[in-house]
């Protein structure tokens, strides 16, 4: 009878271990903010999940010493899409200036995109 109590117990820390790991890995959202860049792509792709992949390219001066201190350099800052509405206005806006809202998550579903970066909302579009 106990021995059957212990193993209950600690299959069910195990359970909660295991969802609470999950949870913060893929669903917590770690950080949120807001990038701007020219737009590069935003495509529609996938095997067996399809979801939506874009690229924001940002400009600026990269960091270092000697040669290439204050050289300007450029970022690529990959994000999925999960809203269909969104990812087709940015569809349209490839090659402009946009400001974008994200959410960083730990880790990527194959569902919500491959990038750990999950954009949420157009900020600004410009020319």
């Amino acid at each position: 009878m106990m021995k059957k109590k212990i193993i209950g117990i600690i299959t069910a820390v195990l359970v909660i271990a295991l969802a609470a790991t999950v949870y913060f890995k893929f669903y917590f959202v770690f950080g949120e903010g807001v990038k701007a860049g020219e737009l590069n792509f935003v495509v529609y792709k996938g095997y067996l999940f399809k979801t939506y992949e874009g690229r924001a390219i940002q400009a600026g001066f990269g960091k270092g010493k000697g040669v290439n201190a204050g050289s300007i350099q450029s970022y690529e800052f990959d994000f999925s899409i999960t809203d269909k509405a969104i990812a087709d206005s940015l569809m349209r806006c490839a090659g402009k200036n946009v400001e974008l809202h994200y959410r960083e998550y730990l880790g990527a579903l194959p569902w919500r995109g491959k990038q750990a970066y999950i954009v949420d909302r157009i900020i600004s579009v410009k020319e």
